[in-house]
């Protein structure tokens, strides 16, 4: 993870190099591992982790801002995730938005299935798979 003090600013999924901390963690980034380590302990169903800003598009803020409306242990499709963004036929730029998400599971684009199956997802299926049982999901669509 990176981030200072006052946010977070980017969560490194398993399949990407994250660079070689070069100072003492922040705050923010300190409060996010504890949080992430309630998460994957069973012990927090929601994240409360400042995001810093990041250059975004409007769609994109958007999606993100309905990602981290969707409750613990629930799924939406793309297509309803675009309509909840106010875009019903931008389905497939939900996608491209999950994948440009910097913070995977603070805002949750592993909740984000395919209207057919489990979908993608950017530390790869296993993960999302792993994520969604964490949840106790069990049917992804």
């Amino acid at each position: 993870m990176e981030g200072g003090d006052d946010a977070l600013t980017r969560v490194y999924m398993p399949t990407e190099s994250a660079p070689e901390p070069t100072r003492r963690a922040g705050a923010a980034v300190t409060d996010a591992a504890r949080q992430l380590d309630e998460y994957f302990r069973g012990r927090r169903r929601d994240f409360d982790v400042a995001l810093a800003e990041t250059p975004a598009t409007d769609f994109q803020r958007e999606v993100w801002r309905v990602l981290r409306s969707l409750p613990f242990g629930t799924v939406a499709t793309y297509a309803q995730v675009a309509s909840l963004a106010g875009h019903p036929r931008a389905a497939r730029a939900v996608g491209n938005a999950n994948h440009a998400n910097p913070w995977p599971v603070f805002v949750p684009c592993h909740r984000v299935v395919a209207s057919n199956g489990l979908g993608g997802y950017g530390g790869g299926e296993d993960l999302k798979r792993f994520l969604l049982d964490l949840e106790g999901v069990r049917a992804y669509t």
